[in-house]
């Protein structure tokens, strides 16, 4: 397991369009799906990753803490399916049903929306606010897998609270940390 931080994409930035399908319903959903939400979270994840592995229950809890919220959240993949199975849509259909996720999570087989949002590793997170500007990119919380701290979604919450407010997203925002995107050959 490469061990990889996200970007830091520059805040400010402008969330890049994207349209893709839903693994669990096929449907295909886009930026503009989400176009009457105060904010917008877009995580980048995976089914075979262990960080991911070690966060999936929190991602579930926050999918429904803030599933009555003016917030849209959206789960994307972007692995190479050939190289790693696990990753495949039907596996991300079955982990999104088995985990109770109540947000699209959206298969992105050119990886074009991953390279657009400068997605690093899995987990990664980017938190747009109503005009879909970078307001948060960085970690679910400083628990990673074996160094004993709990996984709480402290930071990410922070980001999307102040945001739902309309306040700014906390000044301290850590990289996440996590596998490399297994990019296609």
């Amino acid at each position: 397991m490469a061990l990889t931080p996200s970007t830091m994409l520059a805040l400010g930035t402008r969330a890049p369009d994207f349209a893709l399908p839903d693994v669990v319903s096929g449907t295909t959903v886009s930026l503009s799906t989400f176009s009457a939400k105060q904010a917008l979270l877009v995580m980048f994840i995976c089914r075979h990753c262990p960080y991911v592995q070690h966060i999936k229950a929190a991602l579930a809890r926050l999918g429904r803490d803030y599933a009555g919220k003016d917030i849209g959240i959206v789960a994307i993949s972007a692995n190479d399916a050939a190289n790693y199975p696990d990753d495949a849509p039907a596996s991300l259909a079955a982990m999104a049903k088995e985990e109770g996720f109540t947000f699209p999570f959206l298969y992105d087989e050119s990886q074009a929306v991953a390279k657009a949002y400068t997605a690093a590793c899995t987990p990664d997170f980017f938190l747009y606010d109503r005009t879909r500007t970078l307001v948060y990119r960085g970690q679910l919380d400083d628990s990673r897998p074996g160094n004993g701290k709990p996984v709480t979604g402290r930071d990410l919450r922070a980001a999307l609270d102040a945001a739902l407010a309309g306040r700014p997203a906390p000044a301290d925002q850590k990289p996440s940390i996590g596998c490399n995107i297994k990019w296609k050959p």
